[in-house]
């Protein structure tokens, strides 16, 4: 299969790719600067330069493949609204061009926000008024009536492994700015996790494998207790873990705070049995413990 994907050069696109290579598929990434083109390249795929915000080189991608894996997004929570509207307007170009054509499109969305307080299963939906990514999703989802083999891959708030440049890492810098780790009231809040390499094979299997307007839960830990991150974090840096009251939280960790105080446990079982996907790489904790994200506090 001919495969497009947006993203290819992130985190989780650079694991993405060697996936579908790795399984008879061709690549073909899109690239916005020469480092990311570079990248792709000495991945061993092909390299189609654009970005989001360019349309044509969008639809000109999807035109020329055989499915397509949407993963790039512009991560500026200062913005968040706006990224989202051009994660959307991404989204419907590629699904003009693949209506019709039973071809795949998997995009990304997220299980953080999702059913707070209980387990989040695939069978939720998000609020569009409350998400903008969720409304993404949404229309990712009813691109299914119109020919599509869409899918959605929610991931985990915490997708890991070396190179992570997401939450954890902000939780680990506000440690070291604040000398504390902390967690916020009794810490028993739980968030969700995927390794990279986990969250590469499943957006293969769902590239290959789900039904049309599937819902794909890209979680490996179901729960992992916010103290236990943060006492991971105490661990490596040596610092004191405290408790933070949740009136204190915005102060504390500015924008992360909302985020960190979330109860957002998920289950990925009909993921699972869906698709055959079942994560063999760490788990969070065990890859926090593996030392890899504190390296340079370390030296």
């Amino acid at each position: 299969m001919r495969v497009f994907v947006t993203g290819a050069s992130g985190f989780i696109g650079s694991a993405v790719v060697p996936e579908l290579l790795g399984a008879g598929h061709q690549v073909v990434g899109l690239a916005r600067s020469d480092a990311s083109a570079a990248a792709i390249a000495a991945a061993g795929a092909e390299v189609q330069r654009g970005d989001l915000d360019d349309l044509d080189s969008l639809r000109a991608g999807a035109e020329a493949a055989d499915g397509v894996i949407h993963l790039a997004f512009i991560h500026d929570f200062s913005q968040y609204q706006a990224a989202a509207d051009v994660d959307l307007a991404a989204i419907e170009a590629i699904g003009a061009v693949l209506a019709g054509s039973d071809r795949p499109l998997v995009t990304t969305s997220g299980t953080l926000g999702l059913a707070p307080g209980r387990l989040g299963t695939e069978e939720d939906r998000p609020d569009p008024r409350l998400s903008p990514r969720g409304r993404n999703e949404l229309v990712t989802l009813a691109l299914a009536e119109r020919g599509v083999r869409s899918s959605s891959v929610r991931l985990s708030p915490s997708v890991h492994g070396e190179g992570d440049a997401g939450f954890v890492p902000v939780l680990i810098a506000i440690a070291r700015e604040k000398g504390v780790a902390a967690y916020i009231d009794d810490g028993a809040n739980r968030w969700t996790a995927v390794h990279r390499l986990d969250a590469a094979r499943l957006y293969r299997l769902a590239l290959e494998q789900a039904p049309a307007g599937s819902v794909l839960h890209g979680v490996a830990d179901e729960e992992v207790r916010a103290r236990a991150i943060a006492e991971a974090i105490s661990h490596h840096l040596r610092l004191p873990v405290v408790s933070v009251p949740q009136a204190e939280a915005a102060d504390h960790f500015g924008w992360m705070g909302a985020l960190f105080a979330m109860d957002a446990p998920a289950s990925s079982a009909a993921t699972r049995e869906l698709l055959g996907w079942e994560p063999t790489h760490p788990g969070l904790l065990e890859d926090l413990d593996a030392g890899h994200y504190f390296a340079d506090a370390n030296r």
